[in-house]
């Protein structure tokens, strides 16, 4: 739903690996991402969210994968579905069996919308998906982050 590019209901999002070990997801939310007219919806941040924190354990742990156990998100400001929504994520622990990380959206003038917490059980992934899933969704963007995107 949220990284599958290809699921024409999905958010289509971008993920981005930066240097300082964080996960960068980009998204621009149509229509249909919307709660009250003009924001987008509570779910749909959640959501981009934790994908975004969760992809982060691939950046110091490649070939890791993890299924959420507990996900807690702090709503701080409406985020607008007029522009480019952009989601910062990183692991803040990793005890082997179970990983943490937390993510926040920041708007186009630098604040923080959303910021939320998540914990994550280490999982094969032949236990959660078929090996092919890698090659038509989990992947990170080979594309350059974009410039516009500073962080």
């Amino acid at each position: 739903m949220v990284c599958g590019i290809e699921n024409p209901a999905g958010l289509a999002a971008r993920f981005y690996e930066v240097d300082n070990g964080e996960v960068v997801g980009v998204f621009i939310p149509r229509e249909e991402h919307q709660g009250y007219p003009g924001r987008m919806h509570g779910g749909v941040i959640t959501a981009l969210l934790d994908e975004t924190i969760g992809r982060a354990i691939n950046v110091s742990d490649p070939g890791t994968w993890g299924v959420t156990v507990e996900f807690t998100i702090r709503f701080r400001k409406p985020v607008p579905v007029d522009g480019e929504v952009k989601a910062i994520g990183r692991i803040t622990s990793n005890s082997g069996r179970v990983f943490e990380g937390t993510g926040e959206i920041i708007l186009a003038d630098g604040t923080v919308a959303a910021e939320a917490r998540g914990k994550y059980v280490r999982m094969a992934l032949g236990d959660i998906a078929d090996e092919s899933f890698t090659d038509n969704e989990w992947f990170a963007d080979d594309q350059p982050l974009p410039a516009e995107i500073d962080i």
